[in-house]
């Protein structure tokens, strides 16, 4: 009998445990396909709000020009959007790069709480999400495109007709001459040589212009400027720039986006490359600074994120 009680007592023993076992990986289970769920969701959430905080730092810095400010603004939108940087563990970080046009990029890391989990010793799982926005207008070369177009390059409906790469020449004009012909500008802002826009290719000066309808921006002086191709081979092949569109005048007409293949200096001096969007007649706002200093201001408004 006394056997028999002990084998009653182990055998007792053995289905409580495969009894909790199992109440165990049930738990574990159930908590898999609650907590799961819901973080997913916070994931979800969180990544909206390092979007949202990532556009609204780049557009910030993009009016302000000031890097404490755009990061104030990201933090703000992300805490707005319930991820409150050194609250409740989470953390949202905000770096700022002006090498091309703004990028900011906004990291939001937030522990996820476990309900079921916890009670299987994991009570909560972080969770991070990330954001790159670009703000800034289509120039990205270390300084505006002075060199203009003529409106004859495109057609009546404004769409260009040139979309592969071209040679477009210099006939030694105040104002381009023909379709495919090219005149150096330095925006209206007094005598034109060499040097001031090689210092706007470079972007070793500072120009704030605004040119409206009809406005003259051609040449102040003939002259056929060799070093500028090099310059713009060195400086913007490669690269898309909003370049100014003018009427057989040199009057301003609007702009369109120009994408530069290359340049070359020698016997026929020409600009290899072809416009990326229809001529826009609208004015246009030129900003430039020192190479890679800060975002360029030129052409249509871009704020939209990268990754």
């Amino acid at each position: 009998m006394t056997a028999m009680r002990a084998r009653r007592r182990r055998s007792g023993g053995q289905i409580l445990f495969v009894f909790v076992l199992a109440m165990m990986v049930m738990i574990a289970m159930v908590g898999l396909a609650i907590d799961g769920g819901g973080a997913y969701a916070q994931r979800r959430d969180q990544q909206t709000a390092a979007d949202l905080a990532a556009l609204a730092g780049a557009n910030d810095y993009l009016l302000s020009n000031n890097s404490t400010q755009a990061i104030d603004r990201a933090r703000t939108v992300a805490s707005t959007n319930s991820f409150t940087n050194g609250s409740a563990s989470t953390s949202v970080g905000v770096t700022v790069d002006t090498s091309n046009g703004v990028q900011v990029e906004v990291a939001i890391n937030s522990p996820h709480r476990n309900s079921f989990l916890a009670a299987v010793g994991m009570s909560t799982w972080d969770i991070s999400t990330s954001a790159t926005a670009l703000a800034g207008f289509p120039d990205s070369a270390n300084g505006a495109g002075p060199f203009i177009f003529p409106i004859s390059a495109f057609n009546d409906d404004g769409t260009p007709k040139y979309l592969t790469p071209t040679d477009f020449n210099e006939t030694n004009g105040d104002v381009p001459t023909s379709q495919t012909d090219i005149a150096w500008t330095n925006y209206g802002t007094g005598n034109l040589d060499t040097q001031g826009v090689s210092d706007i290719i470079t972007g070793d000066v500072t120009i704030n212009r605004t040119m409206s309808y009809g406005e003259y921006i051609g040449q102040q002086n003939n002259g056929n400027h060799n070093t500028l191709y090099t310059e713009v081979n060195d400086n913007l092949a490669g690269l898309d720039l909003p370049v100014a569109v003018v009427d057989a005048g040199g009057n301003f007409m609007g702009w369109a986006s120009f994408h530069v293949v290359s340049a070359d200096a020698g016997s026929t001096k020409h600009i290899t490359g072809y416009f990326q969007t229809a001529f826009t007649s609208d004015r246009l706002t030129v900003s430039t600074c020192s190479a890679l200093a800060c975002p360029r201001y030129l052409g249509s408004y871009v704020l939209k994120l990268i990754d």
